[in-house]
């Protein structure tokens, strides 16, 4: 059940923290936006964050081994719901590293997983980091993100089977 009273107090500090700019930007696709939601700027405030994390919970599967989340903007997210439900979690690297284990995943990586991020364009990073837990055997259950920009992020990622949930669709920040 959704608790909308939470959720239009995390769309208000969004707003009110100016994590949604207006102007002229380059998004992680290489699209251009008249718009950017800088979750970085909100996850990094305690109350947005422990509301975040909050939200997340509520939505999160039962038996989930590990929450996971690629770096950078998806760490504080799943640190703050591991917090939460006293889930460990693992941090998803964009590349290997060349030296100490040459991990790409770092923390735990066996069993049912949860995968949150901050914004979902058009899915590729989504998509990415689903991938790099596959290889590793990792089962990912869901695909939870904070906002949702709806250019095709959901349906990138339903043919693999995984549920998708966004706490905030773009249409509900910015009209």
């Amino acid at each position: 059940m959704e608790d909308k009273n939470s959720l239009d107090l995390l769309k208000q500090k969004l707003m009110d923290c100016e994590a949604v700019k207006f102007g002229k930007f380059t998004l992680t696709s290489g699209k251009e936006s008249s718009f950017y939601v800088d979750m970085k700027l909100a996850s990094t405030n305690p109350g947005i964050l422990k509301l975040i994390a909050k939200e997340f919970a509520r939505h999160l599967p039962k038996n989930v081994d590990f929450i996971a989340g690629m770096e950078l903007g998806a760490v504080p997210l799943a640190v703050a719901l591991s917090l939460e439900t006293g889930i460990p979690y693992s941090m998803i690297r964009k590349s290997e590293r060349k030296h100490g284990t040459g991990s790409r995943i770092e923390g735990v990586s066996v069993g049912k997983a949860v995968l949150v991020d901050d914004v979902a364009t058009t899915g590729g990073s989504n998509i990415e980091s689903v991938k790099a837990l596959v290889d590793e055997g990792v089962d990912v259950s869901m695909v939870m993100v904070v906002v949702d920009r709806e250019e095709g992020a959901q349906e990138k990622i339903a043919p693999f089977g995984i549920n998708y949930k966004a706490l905030i669709r773009i249409s509900d920040l910015v009209n």
